[in-house]
């Protein structure tokens, strides 16, 4: 309770700031004030075609995370059991993760031109590397003699990989999913922004165009506060998990 306290009271302070900026600077088209914000988010959300677009980037999301998980965690795992096969691929990995997002929406956008494909592979592409190398590292750091006490004692693959292998990687899988839930959902907004069809992003676009500040404004609010929900529900999680698997 005194941490959810302290976190309202984070966001009062940012108001008060945000409040005292807008009013400094004194122009709606720089920065409007938060009560305007508000008003908009408000009005936005009545709207059928925001709700939609809304829905869109969610299921986007949701899809990113589903692959970059399953498919990462599967590709780091054995990565990480074989040292050459870590050493060999681990600088492609390490290029693919350092390429600019702007770099893979211009390859998406040649291939797969302006839709709801688009999006999904560059949030893809951005984020499956982290997912990888987490996943590589936590079975690279498997304390080697636990491994070696399993062969002894002739304990089946399955209770080997759940046992040993997976309580090395969950606090490295749980530090990389904080990581990519945190940064998803900017992905995903700047690639529908730049090569989608519909979704958030794309209204953030329209809303430039008109010079709409204000919905600019409301629709990166609406997808903040969406974010900050799942990251508090994922951190949540993520405490409760490591203090139950340190007691097993």
């Amino acid at each position: 309770m005194d941490n959810l306290w302290k976190y309202l009271l984070g966001i009062v302070v940012i108001f008060i700031t945000w409040t005292l900026i807008s009013y400094v600077v004194g122009s709606s088209l720089v920065l409007p004030d938060p009560l305007t914000v508000i008003r908009t988010i408000a009005t936005e959300l009545k709207r059928l075609e925001v709700i939609y677009a809304l829905l869109t980037t969610l299921s986007k999301v949701a899809i990113v995370l589903a692959i970059t998980v399953s498919v990462g965690v599967t590709i780091g795992f054995f990565v990480g059991l074989n040292d050459t096969v870590y050493d060999v691929l681990r600088p492609g990995i390490l290029v693919i993760q350092a390429i600019p997002i702007i770099t893979w929406l211009a390859l998406v956008m040649f291939i797969w031109g302006i839709g709801w494909l688009g999006p999904v592979i560059v949030s893809i592409l951005s984020l499956l590397p982290h997912t990888i190398l987490s996943t590589a590292i936590g079975i690279r750091t498997t304390d080697k003699r636990l491994i070696e006490m399993a062969k002894v004692y002739k304990v089946k693959p399955s209770r080997v990989a759940k046992d040993i292998y997976m309580g090395s990687v969950l606090p490295q899988f749980l530090s990389a999913m904080q990581v990519i839930i945190g940064n998803v959902w900017k992905v995903v907004v700047v690639a529908e922004y730049m090569c989608g069809d519909k979704g958030i992003g794309v209204l953030i676009a329209w809303a430039r165009q008109s010079v709409a500040v204000e919905k600019v404004y409301a629709y990166t609010a609406i997808i903040i506060t969406i974010g900050l929900f799942v990251e508090n529900v994922l951190n949540h999680f993520v405490k409760k998990t490591l203090k139950n698997w340190e007691l097993v």
